[in-house]
């Protein structure tokens, strides 16, 4: 599996599928399956059993993950859907916007 440039609580935009253009904050993100899960995004119907936490039960609705290819980062500065570079600073790796070159 590729490395995923996208981490908890990075801004996303979706590229592909019923929510493409939407934008959302990274809740999880899933490396082992390369999937992440959007806030507001991909959200799915879930038949819920009665448990401790939750007495009532019923049918709820939560965010199913979506492949990591599917959404690209919102650079904070350009404000637009980017691709990620990485540039060393300060013998640390960051991530570089690939159209406006701001680091985040």
């Amino acid at each position: 599996m590729a490395k995923m440039n996208v981490k908890k609580g990075d801004q996303v935009e979706v590229l592909s599928g019923k929510d493409k253009g939407k934008r959302g904050e990274v809740i999880r993100a899933l490396p082992a399956e390369g999937k992440v899960v959007v806030r507001g995004v991909a959200v799915v119907k879930k038949a819920q059993r009665p448990t401790q936490a939750n007495q009532q039960g019923g049918i709820v609705e939560k965010e199913a993950a979506i492949d990591v290819s599917n959404v690209a980062l919102v650079c904070p500065s350009c404000d637009k859907a980017t691709r990620v570079g990485h540039a060393e600073e300060d013998g640390k790796k960051v991530r570089v916007c690939k159209k406006c070159g701001a680091k985040f």
